[in-house]
């Protein structure tokens, strides 16, 4: 029994709080499970709309006036906002992203401070891009942890929206950013934050039916192609018009999980190519040999942890550090969207040297410590500060 279980005082009350998006929700649903399961309390304080997280069973409060991260984008670049910035550098990219979080998270500060302080949280857990956390915590002197969800610093990106927040700071009458300890759950090899937490990637790509065919391999090689939970609502399937043509000439079954979007602008596929109704990720990729999706954190992960090859065809956001990254431990492509070819394809699903790194690399998550067995490191953080 943990010091936290014995402490009599009150329930220990784990708030965690994000934007209103997968990809940053998603990663911190392993730590809360792993937290409940140890017998605390634990609650979401979501940016609205907050129905991307309802399904994993946790008590959710939505904050903030429902400014959506798309008009955030939109009022930061002046104009209609894609996921693709093909123009910009990666820290640009940053930049913008910093900005456009940042605008999204200023109306959720009333909001989160009421909820921290009236439900009487002994630990805030947040994203990177959720302005507003800092600064509660350092309001209502709490303990801070931020869960990262990829390879990309979340304390430079906390730091990029915190530029955007000194008249709020002012405004509370705080110094500014509480201190926060990092969540990593990627291998130190890999990049994320020093001198914090660090452990096991365990996806969670949300609920959902699996077909039965969908548990057992295939008679050839499956190659799985995803584009996160962002890129086809903003950029269509263009991204991979080239790869679903290069497809017909690989000796490989290509599986799209691009979940409801259009995909008449592709044309008519080859019989090799084949969409799939919705499908969470880490149980497709059960089944498959090679993933190819656009460098998201979530696909990414979710492929390093199932060790599988990826080619990656980066578009915005951090897609590019992390494809720098995968290429240099050897474990994936990348590609131009554009340039894809056969052959590209194909070294995909043949490449022995690939393969063997991306079984190094699952190697090295597998040997972190899971959600579970970093509780205790977590509670440390609330025993600090009493």
């Amino acid at each position: 029994m943990t010091s936290l279980e014995n402490d009599q005082e009150h329930d220990v009350r784990i708030l965690f709080t994000g934007p209103s998006a997968a990809s940053h929700l998603y990663p911190m649903v392993p730590t809360a499970q792993a937290l409940r399961a140890a017998g605390h309390q634990v609650l979401f304080a979501i940016a609205k709309p907050a129905a991307k997280i309802g399904g994993t069973g946790f008590p959710v409060v939505e904050v903030g006036d429902g400014l959506t991260l798309m008009e955030s984008f939109e009022t930061v670049l002046g104009g209609p906002a894609n996921y693709a910035m093909p123009d910009r550098t990666q820290d640009e990219i940053l930049d913008v992203a910093g900005a456009a979080f940042a605008h999204a998270s200023r109306p959720t500060v009333d909001g989160l401070l009421d909820v921290a302080d009236g439900w009487g949280a002994d630990l805030l857990i947040h994203d990177s891009c959720m302005g507003s956390a800092q600064l509660v915590a350092a309001k209502l002197k709490i303990p801070a942890a931020l869960q990262n969800f990829g390879f990309t610093s979340g304390l430079e990106m906390a730091a990029r929206l915190a530029t955007h927040f000194t008249d709020l700071y002012e405004a509370h009458g705080v110094a500014g950013p509480a201190p926060t300890t990092p969540l990593d759950i990627v291998p130190a090899s890999l990049g994320g934050d020093t001198g914090g937490v660090r452990m096991r990637y365990l996806p969670y790509n949300g609920g959902g039916t699996v077909p039965a065919e969908w548990l057992r391999r295939g008679d050839r090689p499956r190659v799985a192609v995803t584009l996160g939970t962002v890129i086809t609502g903003v950029d269509g399937l263009k991204v991979i018009g080239r790869l679903v043509e290069a497809a017909a000439g690989v000796d490989a079954e290509f599986l799209l999980a691009v979940g409801d979007a259009d995909h008449s602008l592709l044309g008519t596929l080859p019989a090799n190519v084949r969409p799939l109704p919705w499908v969470p990720l880490a149980e497709l990729l059960l089944v498959c040999d090679a993933v190819v999706h656009h460098g998201g954190s979530g696909s990414t992960l979710t492929a390093l942890q199932a060790g599988l090859p990826q080619l990656l065809l980066p578009q915005g956001a951090d897609n590019f550090a992390v494809a720098d990254t995968l290429v240099g431990a050897g474990a994936a492509l990348s590609s131009a969207a554009g340039a894809v070819d056969t052959a590209l394809l194909t070294r995909l699903v043949t490449d022995p040297g690939l393969r063997a790194a991306a079984g190094r690399l699952r190697a090295e998550n597998d040997a972190l410590p899971t959600p579970a067995e970093v509780v205790p490191e977590i509670e440390a953080l609330v025993t600090a500060a009493r």
